[in-house]
């Protein structure tokens, strides 16, 4: 695999700046490499504002070291294949290979190993020093020592702070493989591995449970395997591939590892999923990555690339707002309103733990961002179960009575207005009528009503009247929307705002007035802004098929990934979050829904594809619709479509692809 991957990033050194380094995580677990804390899913510290992923002390933090040798080359791997990073060191007549992993299907484990192998025919001992940063304390937990078991170290403890008075105080038990301070080859062996397992659960019984299955693997040599083949499976049934660039083709598959790494595996319904904060479970702590909170980031960003490759982990995501309901509920009554209003930053409890009251109080526009995922997701997959059983039609609900309750009659211009708000441009504050977040409000209720339609239940009316009726500031003149009532054309925007309306949001306007918008908003954003706003810009310009301005717009993407391991950071200057898979989302989002001209509507899968000419080749082997996998090929000549699998349980829906001509094609499998 080696030069000449796009999915292998190797290095002879590592960056100056910690924060760059990889990170291996799973559902459950997460960290960064060399670090010497790890933070498990749904496990944060603090009150409110202050919640935050609580740093539990990581067996997994130390470093190899061969002794006095000054000759040693020491080189890095990440392979996003495998899922796995590998440190090498090689001195004169031995090898020593460090390699770390967070297990893709047995989520409550990490492991790591450590190789030594002689290069030459001596016989003479060999030691290697493990340098750890190991401490069996937190500053976030009240951690005690129990037990060994089966030859692993235990401790367990919980959170220090609710998240909300007298709520819940999360647990923490661990158990790992003891780690002594060198390892030694002795005279008569060529190689040997020292395997290490951490296995870290809410509860007792899961942990050891997950060490014992971890201590079976490892005696049959199977427990690297069995995280290699899980991770490939997954990446291959997400597979999207381009021949074109190979900066751009490495940041491809530097995304795919990031995102695909946070979800949960396939087969564990049972398995509640915590949300992807903006820089993933490795981050997070006080002080980094906005305390591992989550925003519309998951939602918006993230959300629509996880759906159309792999819909059970959407599902999953969809869930966990789901679980956050009774907070939601909590907010809205805060706020005087009724219904659900979605927390700005969410972390376990759905109730608003922003640091800054502004952004719970104003940003509201997540609210409507969460239901438009919720929209795309019964689209894509018809799964009305989610709405009917597992408390899907109660959120749509409850988002929709929100809205009503949130907006105001104007005699004047006889509309309904949303006063008072922060739209996505954080930038102004206390406005009304934000383009963007009253088009969402629209989005919602239509769907709202839609939904109940189709589960054959009553349609308040004032959902409709209120979706007819809601004002989105447009200028008659300049043809284009003003992001908010008051908006002077030229004024400085953070981040793509009104663009939005375009895509995602799909709201109807002409390809003139599309175009309008993105000549206005693209001078004036700011380019120290977060990462993911350029991706938006590039799907408008493609969508207008303005080839090169759009792969100018995707360029601005690359001042946000850093070398050499592709972990982006939020702001071009390195600031904000980092592995900031909310920039990863939008430069996917590009891929999928760009160049390939996806559009999920009520009735179809649109498809239009439009790419820059240094791209020969876009192939996206896993599209997931109506419980058909896909397979799309698309050059310059041709597109060929393959549907590769096909559901029996729910049956999967028969698909045709229809031309613009009017032609029909029956889409069979194979």
């Amino acid at each position: 695999m080696g030069d000449g991957d796009p999915g292998v990033f190797t290095a002879t050194a590592l960056p100056a700046d910690p924060r760059l380094l990889p990170t291996l995580t799973n559902a459950c677990l997460g960290t960064r490499a060399f670090r010497g804390t790890l933070h498990a899913a749904g496990v944060y510290s603090g009150a409110v504002g202050d919640t935050h992923r609580a740093d539990i002390p990581s067996p997994l933090g130390l470093r190899v070291a061969a002794p006095g040798t000054g000759a040693a080359a020491h080189s890095f791997a990440l392979d996003t294949w495998a899922g796995t990073f590998n440190h090498t060191i090689e001195s004169p007549g031995y090898m020593a290979t460090h390699q770390l992993y967070a297990h893709h299907s047995l989520v409550h484990l990490m492991a790591f190993s450590i190789t030594i192998r002689r290069l030459d025919r001596s016989t003479h001992p060999i030691i290697v020093q493990l340098q750890s940063l190991f401490v069996p304390q937190s500053q976030d937990l009240d951690l005690t020592p129990g037990p060994d078991f089966q030859g692993a170290h235990y401790i367990h403890g919980r959170t220090l702070v609710p998240e909300v008075a007298g709520g819940p105080r999360p647990a923490v038990h661990m158990l790992w493989t003891p780690i002594p301070p060198s390892l030694t080859l002795a005279g008569e062996e060529q190689e040997r591995c020292w395997e290490f397992l951490v296995a870290v659960a809410e509860d007792e019984e899961e942990a050891k449970r997950s060490y014992s299955e971890g201590l079976a693997l490892l005696a049959t040599g199977s427990l690297l395997r069995s995280h290699t083949r899980a991770w490939a499976a997954l990446r291959h049934r997400c597979s999207v591939e381009l021949d074109g660039p190979w900066c751009l083709r490495q940041a491809l598959q530097g995304c795919l590892y990031y995102l695909l790494s946070a979800l949960p595996p396939r087969h564990c319904p049972a398995l509640p999923f915590h949300g992807i904060s903006p820089g993933g479970l490795a981050n997070g702590a006080h002080g980094e990555d906005y305390w591992g909170h989550v925003f519309w980031d998951q939602d918006t960003w993230m959300f629509p690339n996880i759906l159309l490759l792999y819909p059970e982990a959407a599902r999953a995501m969809l869930q966990y707002r789901i679980r956050m309901l009774d907070g939601a509920r909590r907010n809205a009554q805060e706020q005087g309103c009724e219904g659900a209003k979605f927390p700005w930053e969410s972390a376990a409890t759905g109730r608003e733990v922003s640091p800054e009251e502004i952004y719970g109080a104003q940003e509201i526009h997540i609210t409507g961002d969460v239901l438009v995922a919720f929209e795309q997701y019964y689209c894509t997959t018809q799964d009305q179960k989610l709405f009917l059983e597992d408390g899907g039609w109660e959120l749509v609900e409850a988002v929709a009575q929100y809205w009503c309750s949130r907006m105001v009659w104007s005699e004047e211009e006889q509309l309904y207005h949303i006063r008072g708000v922060m739209p996505p441009d954080e930038y102004h504050c206390h406005v009304d009528n934000s383009a963007y977040t009253n088009a969402v409000a629209r989005r919602s209720l239509n769907f709202a009503a839609a939904m109940a339609r189709d589960l054959l239940l009553p349609v308040p009316e004032e959902w409709e009247d209120r979706a007819r009726k809601i004002k989105v500031p447009f200028d008659e003149e300049r043809k284009y929307h003003p992001e908010y009532d008051g908006y002077s054309p030229g004024e400085p925007v953070k981040q793509a705002d009104v663009v939005l309306l375009g895509f995602p949001l799909m709201h109807p306007m002409s390809a003139e007035v599309r175009r309008n918008d993105l000549e206005m908003y693209e001078p004036v954003t700011d380019p120290a802004g977060p990462a993911m706003t350029w991706s938006m810009f590039a799907v408008g310009w493609l969508e207008l098929k303005e080839l090169q301005r759009a792969q100018r717009q995707l360029e601005k993407c690359f001042s946000n990934i850093t070398e050499p391991f592709k972990v982006w950071v939020e702001n071009s200057d390195g600031s904000g979050a980092v592995n900031f898979l909310t920039g990863m989302g939008g430069f996917l989002q590009v891929i999928l829904f760009g160049f390939t001209g996806f559009r999920i509507t009520r009735s179809s899968l649109l498809f239009d594809p439009a790419f820059p000419e240094d791209i020969t080749k876009l192939k996206v082997s896993g599209v997931s619709y109506l419980g058909n996998k896909l397979e799309f090929t698309i050059t310059m000549e041709e597109i060929r479509m393959e549907v590769t699998e096909t559901s029996q349980e729910p049956p999967a829906f028969p698909l045709e692809a229809v031309l613009e001509s009017g032609q029909r094609f029956c889409l069979q499998e194979g």
